[in-house]
């Protein structure tokens, strides 16, 4: 009996190892599959666009359904990528900014990517006449509207701690290229913008600038006057020179761009064409019209380029007074030490439009 008992412990039990050897090979081929199912989940590729890359925008303060609504467009699955995002805690803090997703990316490298690579573009800052056309092209590189721009431009605290004034504020704007993040806000654009104006403003270029007798938004001021008359740079010192023996002078500029501005400004349409200054004009009575008050006008007519800033600081030295657009050579001019040699060069300037009605 006591043999009999023995060998149904051992049947029964070799029964019990078999069914657990079956569990356990149950659970590991379900983990594996779970191992799979997670190894794809993350690092499957899961982006459904046919591009080599797609550029996302995300705004400050989006929201978490805000932005799977957006980057949906660009997934395979979503539900996926929600997975992941949640798991990383992504979604608890998204990033706004500018971000290049590439083709085949998985939901791991997609986190990364909007986590930690906003992406900066270049922001070329082009001659504009005005600060409104300036913040109207900005606010189409950056997150930041125009409305928003201006305003922080033209905070009544910020003029007061740079001394300058609505109407010469557009000197803080030094026209170059800079690198910036989509999502600037209009206060930090602003504050870039000052930044670069400082150091813009060195210790050689304030010396170069008191040289002449200038402060820094006079020169930008007297640089818009010689980018408008002339867009040759290698004869613009020439032109500067000219505009600084009058002021030394005490000679009203009698620039013809401030005329055309004050034009412009008197009408509120800064789209007017105007390729001849006529003699009514001259008497317009504007702040910005050099024909009427002396001195520098209340403010830049342009956002000058860097060549006409430069051309202020480094003036030819010379005895030149007046100048008049030079027939023979386009783009140049002919200068004069005195007025009766200068009306004569400026009576066949004047011929020359005549002969092709060019009469506004």
């Amino acid at each position: 009996m006591a043999l009999k008992h023995n060998y149904g412990i051992k049947k029964n039990w070799g029964r019990l190892m078999k069914n657990i050897k079956k569990l356990i090979v149950a659970f590991a081929s379900a983990g594996g599959i779970l191992i799979l199912v997670g190894y794809h989940i993350i690092f499957a590729s899961n982006t459904k666009f046919e591009n080599e890359y797609q550029l996302l925008f995300i705004e400050t303060d989006t929201s978490e359904e805000e932005f799977m609504i957006q980057i949906a467009p660009f997934l395979k699955s979503t539900t996926s990528f929600r997975w992941v995002a949640n798991r990383k805690k992504y979604l608890q803090n998204i990033k706004p900014g500018r971000f290049v997703l590439n083709k085949g990316m998985n939901n791991n490298e997609l986190i990364r990517v909007l986590r930690s690579e906003n992406k900066p573009i270049d922001l070329v800052i082009a001659p504009y006449e005005r600060m409104e056309e300036v913040a109207g092209y900005v606010s189409k590189i950056i997150e930041a509207d125009s409305a928003d721009i201006i305003e922080a431009f033209f905070d009544t605290d910020f003029l007061f701690q740079t001394k300058l004034r609505p109407e010469n504020v557009l000197s803080l704007i030094i026209p170059n290229t800079y690198e910036v993040y989509w999502n600037t806000s209009a206060i930090q654009y602003r504050n870039r913008m000052l930044k670069e104006y400082r150091d813009y403003w060195n210790e050689n270029r304030l010396a170069q600038a008191n040289e002449i007798k200038l402060s820094p938004s006079e020169v930008y001021t007297l640089a818009s006057i010689v980018s408008k008359e002339s867009v040759k740079a290698d004869e613009r010192p020439r032109v500067a020179g000219v505009y600084l023996n009058r002021l030394r002078k005490n000679m009203k500029l009698q620039a013809d761009p401030t005329v055309v501005y004050s034009i412009k400004h008197t009408t509120g349409n800064f789209d007017t064409i105007i390729r001849r200054v006529l003699y009514r004009d001259l008497r317009l009575d504007n702040p910005y019209n050099t024909y009427k008050r002396n001195g520098l006008p209340i403010g830049p007519i342009t956002m000058p380029e860097m060549s006409a800033i430069e051309a202020v600081l480094n003036p030819e030295k010379h005895s030149y007074l007046y100048f008049v657009a030079d027939v023979e050579r386009p783009g140049y001019h002919n200068f004069s030490k005195t007025l009766s040699e200068h009306n004569k060069k400026r009576k066949a300037y004047t011929q020359w439009l005549n002969d092709r009605n060019i009469r506004r």
